[in-house]
């Protein structure tokens, strides 16, 4: 019977990002990738949109209705919105695979409590999933950026996702050490919307941020710096306002979380055992999740460490590809879990 129930179902792996939430079926590979948001009613609480449709209304919602980031600094802030979140991903994903419910594996951030994993744990399975299996962030990263986690050798992955920059060594497919700061992509847009606000008195939304963090965001000199227009309101006037800012501004505007990234990984190295230093001094470090897209990110850590630093090929996907790779001997990973 559980044969014909493996069979039957489509089992998924949910990478439950504070920024975006990637959905991997079994056989399929990634079959969705959208904004970890949801929009409802205040009154009623019932769900007007969730994913990119939930993400538009951030910001511009009319009174009655609410946009709302479940997950916060990589935990989750409001168990309801996040079990609403994941049912319509659950159920999204196997739309098509009527007949059982999915074997679900989530991926969770390593710095979260055990109420919080097994809260997660417990919406998993109301939003629809037979049975999950929750697995550490920085392990799947590794997985799904294809390093060789199960030789006796160092790997060291810096996942830097929406919330939180997750700092693992990894080495026989177990962590070594591991280290979670609650700085990623919210905080760097942060960053730039308190740096707007002290350097021109310009009042600008997450939304602006976050354009000028993809389009000039840079955490090392570039060969040719870049320029950017920004609309937002003037703090004095109150009145609708456009100004230019240049890719130098926003590094500035960055350069403390930068900074607080960098700690963490020498941190890591600090507390790695001296045989395993010495195979990083080769195989370097690997940067996954969002924030490795920043423009020569791995230049600036390379500088800091004095040790290779490279961007995984797929770094937006790195986590749920590693749930992927779970998927695949789920009863091994399943019993790891237990």
């Amino acid at each position: 019977m559980a044969g014909i129930k493996d069979f039957l179902s489509n089992d998924i792996g949910i990478d439950l990002g504070t920024a975006n939430t990637l959905v991997y079926a079994k056989d399929s590979g990634v079959i969705m990738s959208e904004p970890s948001v949801v929009a409802v009613y205040n009154n009623s609480k019932k769900v007007v949109a969730v994913g990119e449709k939930a993400k538009r209304m951030l910001g511009k919602t009319p009174g009655n209705i609410t946009a709302i980031r479940p997950m916060k600094v990589g935990v989750i802030a409001d168990f309801e919105v996040t079990e609403i979140m994941l049912r319509y991903f659950i159920e999204k994903a196997a739309k098509q695979w009527k007949f059982v419910a999915p074997r679900v594996v989530v991926a969770v951030p390593s710095g979260i409590t055990e109420v919080e994993r097994r809260a997660v744990q417990e919406s998993a399975i109301r939003a629809g999933a037979r049975s999950v299996v929750l697995k550490d962030e920085p392990l799947m990263a590794a997985i799904g950026v294809g390093l060789p986690i199960e030789e006796p050798t160092a790997s060291m992955i810096v996942d830097i996702g929406g919330g939180t920059t997750e700092v693992a060594i990894i080495s026989l497919s177990n962590v070594v050490y591991s280290k979670s700061v609650r700085i990623g992509g919210d905080e760097f847009d942060n960053n730039i919307t308190q740096y707007m606000k002290r350097a021109y008195n310009l009042i600008i939304g997450e939304r602006t941020a976050e354009e000028l963090k993809i389009n000039i965001g840079s955490a090392f000199p570039l060969e040719q710096e870049l320029t950017w227009e920004v609309k937002g309101r003037d703090a004095v006037a109150g009145l609708p306002k456009t100004l230019y800012v240049t890719s130098q501004e926003i590094r500035e505007a960055l350069s403390d979380s930068f900074n607080a990234i960098t700690d963490v990984i020498h941190e890591a190295l600090e507390q790695c055992p001296p045989e395993l230093s010495a195979d990083l001094v080769t195989r370097g470090i690997v940067l996954a999740g969002g924030g490795a897209l920043i423009r020569n990110l791995n230049l600036r850590i390379s500088d800091a460490t004095g040790l290779p630093c490279f961007i995984a090929d797929d770094p937006l996907r790195a986590v749920v590809n590693g749930t992927g790779a779970v998927l695949e001997n789920y009863e091994f990973w399943a019993k790891e879990n237990s």
